[in-house]
């Protein structure tokens, strides 16, 4: 199954690819069959999971490289699925969202038209390395479809990218590739240890029984952490996600702050605090003390962005903050939460840049003060967008206050200060949603809004999905976090593993 996922994909790329020039309309429609295809099988996986089966389910392993140790194995806990699922059904409605403006290039300044088959081809091979790299059990595999990500992403920011696609490609590609240096230093030195311990190897569940000096532990935590923060982003190292995604085409946007971010957190998660355990709690007051910093900073320059694309990019940085926070709080409740808001942010934020894009494509501008009173002429397209913009907020009854609030209860109950401070970053968040709305949706019509056109069939098709998911894990989030606790637990058990029986109570506050 997880082989197939990967496959179809790549083999959907390389027949749009290969088809004529011109066929613009055939390589929109394979691109969007595949991805349809790659769905249903995901959702199909997705309902064959057992949660109270084996912790890695659907798994495959088969030699790679032999000589290294090296396989191709893939499998996935609650954690991979829901990730996977998150991927594989914001990408046909990418697809479908960039039905119109897949051959554009920067979209406000009638740039040259651009290949639609390249844009196509792009987003399948992108797809096929997102599930592949949260399927993948061997740490060899991670690596390799971690850093392959950067090659669509980066064609798809330099080729079909706003005035300053180039500046952000180069930047994303730098500050990706030096993370992913460290990374392969880490995994070669993962390597060398498993190799003096009698057999080399990078297969996940073997590794994670390596008994690991503590200060070659901190050093390899540190190549592993340093490259998933890069990648999150994690404050200090966010200053490529705004350039990236304010100038990525929106559907692109959207995957690279709703999925592929997400690799880094996954990253923290699995690899990180399972490989490096005694390692992890060695970092944890750094971890939580720039998590914190991005919850506050983040929200800040997010305020008084005057870009909506960048505006939307910074509100991920604090909520990524949020995401660590959880992670590292090392409680269930913590990591539950975190794992949960992967998922909620991927479909908030998705729908917050969506919606984005469809204005941007209407009135060639992505300043904020060039809209006003768009309510009154679109109201389909101001009420959608408010609701997502409440879900990033975590407003109630939406799916994101469910995560943020589980994140909060589980610092809270073992480091109660940055659990209190982190809280300022719900004030913030309703500033800068709400505010950005105000300036957008209400007031006076501006004069070249008072043409604007509503919600199409089609983009309503592509949203209305995306709603439904943030209103029912709002009221329900009961399936997701049935698949993703037995996987937390067992990362806590891995990460507890070692530490001194706890008293009576010590055993609340590691719920």
């Amino acid at each position: 199954m997880l082989t197939a996922l990967i496959a179809i994909p790549a083999v959907g790329a390389l027949l749009v690819a290969l088809l004529p020039k011109g066929r613009d309309a055939l390589a929109k429609q394979v691109a969007l069959g595949v991805t349809l295809v790659v769905a249903v099988l995901s959702i199909v996986m997705a309902v064959q999971f057992k949660t109270d089966g084996a912790r890695f389910q659907f798994t495959e392993k088969y030699w790679w490289i032999k000589q290294f140790g090296v396989h191709y194995a893939v499998g996935v806990d609650g954690v991979a699925l829901v990730l996977i699922l998150l991927s594989t059904i914001l990408v046909p409605l990418v697809v479908l969202a960039s039905w119109t403006e897949a051959g554009r290039s920067g979209g406000v300044d009638t740039p040259p038209k651009r290949s639609v088959k390249t844009y196509m081809a792009l987003l399948l091979s992108l797809e096929a390395m997102m599930v592949g790299v949260f399927a993948a059990t061997d740490v060899f595999l991670f690596y390799v479809f971690f850093e392959a990500m950067l090659i669509p992403v980066y064609f798809i920011i330099g080729s079909y990218g706003g005035a300053q696609r180039s500046y952000a490609a180069v930047k994303f590609l730098l500050y990706s590739l030096f993370g992913g240096l460290l990374m392969l230093a880490a995994v070669i030195g993962l390597y060398v240890v498993s190799a003096n311990a009698g057999h080399g190897t990078f297969l996940f569940d073997e590794l994670r029984n390596l008994h690991i000096a503590p200060t070659t532990a901190k050093w390899l935590f540190l190549g592993f952490f340093i490259a998933f923060a890069i990648k999150a982003p994690l404050v200090p190292f966010h200053t490529w996600l705004p350039d990236a995604a304010g100038q990525a085409p929106a559907g692109a946007a959207v995957l690279i702050v709703g999925v592929l971010d997400k690799v880094g957190t996954f990253g923290m998660l699995r690899f990180c605090l399972e490989l490096f355990p005694g390692a992890s709690k060695w970092f944890t007051p750094v971890v939580l003390t720039l998590s914190v910093v991005g919850i506050v900073y983040g929200a800040v320059l997010a305020i008084g962005q005057v870009d909506i694309k960048r505006l939307i990019a910074y509100t991920s940085v604090s909520h990524f903050g949020f995401i660590t926070l959880g992670i590292f709080a090392m409680t269930s409740s913590g990591q539950s939460g975190a794992t949960l808001y992967m998922v909620n942010h991927g479909f908030s934020t998705g729908a917050l840049f969506l919606l984005a894009g469809f204005m941007i494509s209407r009135r060639g501008s992505a300043r904020i003060d060039a809209y006003g009173g768009v309510q009154k002429v679109a109201p389909l397209l101001a009420g959608t967008f408010l609701v997502a913009g409440l879900s990033g907020l975590s407003l109630p009854g939406l799916s994101s206050f469910v995560s943020e609030f589980m994140v909060l209860v589980g610092t809270f109950s073992r480091y109660k200060v940055p659990a209190v401070i982190a809280t300022v970053g719900i004030i913030l968040a309703a500033i800068y949603i709400l505010w950005m709305y105000q300036r957008t949706m209400n007031g006076p019509t501006a004069e070249a809004v008072k043409g604007m056109k509503d919600l199409s069939k089609r983009e309503l098709i592509v949203v209305a999905p995306i709603l439904a998911i943030i209103v029912a894990l709002g009221f329900y989030p009961k399936p997701v976090l049935d698949a993703i606790n037995p996987s937390v637990k067992q990362t806590l058990v891995q990460v507890h593993k070692q530490d001194p029986k706890p008293t009576v109570a010590e055993k609340g506050s590691h719920q």
